[in-house]
């Protein structure tokens, strides 16, 4: 039976996931991050099917997103990098939180999410070294090139002023993963993406996944292509997800 308990992490809000008669002993831990406009709740499946390989699973809400909401969510588009950035920060944390608890085994710890979250995994991947594994569901690891996508196509994009716009870019260097490609340093990796996401391209993921081929520290890189898949992540997608954290930390 899969526990899901609602709790805080100073503060922040988060649902963790976790098999019922494993919930004192100390496991890998796994955090799970929903996409753009979503909420903690909204990956529900993706935590139980993690959950059910015998991990612990937390997913927090995001900056401007379910308790942490601030009026709609669209209406933070601008700062959709500051967002990720926040994330970035509130993650050591949550792992502090379970380390200081004795509830991780080991320093096992790995990440996992979708759109908006798979985009912060990517990021998280980059910054942090002592991630274990990670896997981005229809994120991309090219933050600098999305944002410019993303900002060209904003409406009323050429009423806000050019100083604002470069401050919420400002640092998307240090956490794009396709300028930074040693710091995957062989760490096990899987991408997921649909060649019909209308939301966050799939041209991008597979252009860097291919040039990375044959390079050392992406050995342990993969990525599944589902043709003609929009941006929505399947079941079997999901299960696959949770099969590679299971297979990663069997190894």
């Amino acid at each position: 039976m899969i526990s899901i308990i609602h709790k805080e992490c100073q503060g922040l809000p988060y649902l963790e996931l976790i098999e019922e008669d494993k919930k004192d002993q100390s496991l890998p831990l796994i955090v799970f991050y929903h996409g753009w406009t979503g909420r903690k709740e909204n990956n529900l499946t993706q935590g139980y099917e993690i959950a059910k390989k015998g991990f612990r699973v937390v997913m927090p809400d995001a900056l401007f997103h379910g308790e942490r909401a601030d009026g709609p969510a669209e209406n933070h588009q601008l700062q959709f990098w500051q967002i990720i950035e926040k994330s970035i920060e509130e993650f050591p944390k949550f792992v502090k939180l379970y380390a200081d608890q004795g509830l991780i085994d080991g320093d096992n710890v790995a990440v996992g999410g979708l759109s908006m979250g798979g985009i912060t995994v990517c990021a998280l991947f980059t910054v942090y070294p002592w991630i274990k594994n990670a896997v981005c569901l229809e994120g991309t690891p090219n933050p600098v090139a999305f944002a410019k996508i993303l900002v060209d196509n904003l409406p009323g994009i050429e009423d806000v002023p050019q100083e604002y716009i470069h401050e919420q870019l400002a640092g998307l260097n240090q956490i794009d993963m396709s300028l930074n490609r040693e710091k995957i340093a062989g760490r096990p990796l899987h991408f997921w993406h649909g060649t019909a996401d209308d939301m966050v391209p799939y041209s991008l993921t597979k252009k860097f996944f291919d040039e990375i081929q044959g390079k050392d520290f992406a050995k342990n890189v993969t990525m599944t292509t589902t043709p003609g898949a929009g941006h929505k992540v399947s079941y079997e997608t999901t299960v696959e997800m949770a099969d590679k954290f299971a297979e990663y930390f069997a190894k």
